[in-house]
């Protein structure tokens, strides 16, 4: 069983950054699906980022200020967030996937808040 852990949140202000951490309990070369979802008080959880068979897609509500990247050799997505607005304020999940409909993984959650 994959299991995937959140790290990196906290509270910032608007405009600034912050840098989140996925790290996987095993090696995530098989992964072919992996992204980041958010969550707000209220709220529908909602897609941020994914990428899938080597290409990267982005909501448009963070495009040009949110980056996915990936550490093969530390088992570890990163969600770099720039330029940060209140509306940014959720709870950011991890999510991976083997591809073709094998497997939906999630982390547990990591809370961001973003001051005005």
């Amino acid at each position: 069983q994959l299991q995937l852990v959140e790290s990196g949140g906290g509270l910032v202000q608007a405009g600034g950054s912050l840098r989140l951490s996925c790290a996987a309990s095993r090696s995530i070369l098989s992964l072919n699906i992996m992204g980041w979802y958010r969550q707000a008080p209220g709220k529908q959880r909602e897609y941020v980022v994914i990428t899938r068979g080597g290409s990267t897609y982005y909501a448009d509500s963070v495009k040009g200020r949110f980056t996915i990247s990936r550490d093969n050799a530390k088992n570890t997505v990163y969600l770099q967030m720039n330029s940060l607005k209140p509306e940014d304020t959720a709870v950011y999940y991890c999510n991976a996937g083997y591809g073709m409909g094998n497997g939906n993984y999630w982390g547990q959650g990591t809370q961001v808040t973003v001051s005005s």
